[in-house]
């Protein structure tokens, strides 16, 4: 190989090293970016999941047709009533699934167990 050759070479790694080093760049900030929108989505996705079981709480406590309320921000919750299958204990499992997005990809849940105790008095001393 004469002197041209080596350089022209030198050139190619050199370019090529640089274009591999800038695209891995790119593709972390990529992620990085995706990331923090998806923060703002999972804490939409929290907080509407946290209506769905409030509301079920609500329900469950006071007014049993109360409406189910509508979040401004564009989430949207579901809730699940899961019974324990043993009436007499009338113990209810509630699961609340909320998702946040444009095509709801961020969802998040939270599972809360009713119970329902018999009411007792306190022993007299």
């Amino acid at each position: 190989m004469n002197r041209g050759q080596v350089m022209l070479m030198t050139v190619l790694v050199l370019s090529g090293t640089i274009l591999v080093a800038t695209t891995i760049a790119g593709l972390l900030m990529l992620y990085q970016i995706r990331q923090s929108v998806n923060v703002s989505q999972s804490a939409q996705a929290i907080f509407a999941a946290d209506a769905g079981l409030e509301w079920e709480l609500y329900r469950h406590y006071r007014d049993p047709v109360y409406q189910r309320p509508s979040l401004t921000n564009g989430a949207d919750f579901t809730t699940t009533l899961i019974p324990d299958g043993i009436p007499s204990l009338a113990n209810v499992s509630v699961k609340s699934v909320g998702k946040a997005g444009a095509t709801g990809q961020t969802a998040r849940a939270f599972q809360l167990l009713f119970s329902a105790f018999p009411a007792t008095t306190p022993p007299t001393p």
